[in-house]
């Protein structure tokens, strides 16, 4: 069972975590090149709808993760307590900061207001806190301090 858990908790971080990591990425130079024309913002729209939607979907990665470590038995361990503590972060810098200014952004485009600089790359920093938060999760998953697989 434990290696199942697992299995499905890799799998739901490339397919939701990944989509999220890379649209985001992608989004705020998307709105510098869309120069702040109505008619380019299909792109940025749908850059916007794969971070909701994919964000939605990441929720089953924490919820795999901790049934995993319930199943492995190191619910208490150190590097799995700061894994869940830098999720919970990530997914505040998402929720919080992210997608919202996404949207700002997305209203701006969409009335045909010019986008300052200044925020795109407020959003940039942003995203790269959060794709710096997921990165970190992902290395002390691999790294585990104090694990036994002889890595």
């Amino acid at each position: 069972m434990t290696k199942l858990l697992l299995s499905l908790h890799v799998l739901a971080a490339i397919v939701a975590v990944g989509p999220v990591t890379v649209a985001a990425s992608m989004f705020p130079p998307a709105v510098r090149r869309s120069g702040g024309a109505p008619a380019g913002t299909g792109t940025v729209a749908l850059l916007h709808r794969i971070c909701r939607v994919y964000a939605g979907l990441g929720l089953a990665v924490p919820l795999l993760g901790f049934a995993t470590a319930a199943a492995m038995g190191v619910l208490g361990s150190g590097w799995l307590i700061a894994s869940m503590a830098l999720t919970a972060a990530a997914a505040g810098v998402l929720v919080a900061f992210v997608l919202p200014r996404q949207s700002e952004l997305l209203e701006q485009l969409d009335a045909g207001q010019p986008v300052e600089r200044s925020g795109t790359a407020q959003l940039a920093m942003f995203t790269g806190i959060f794709n710096l938060l997921w990165a970190t999760v992902t290395v002390l998953m691999i790294v585990r301090p104090g694990s036994t697989t002889g890595a």
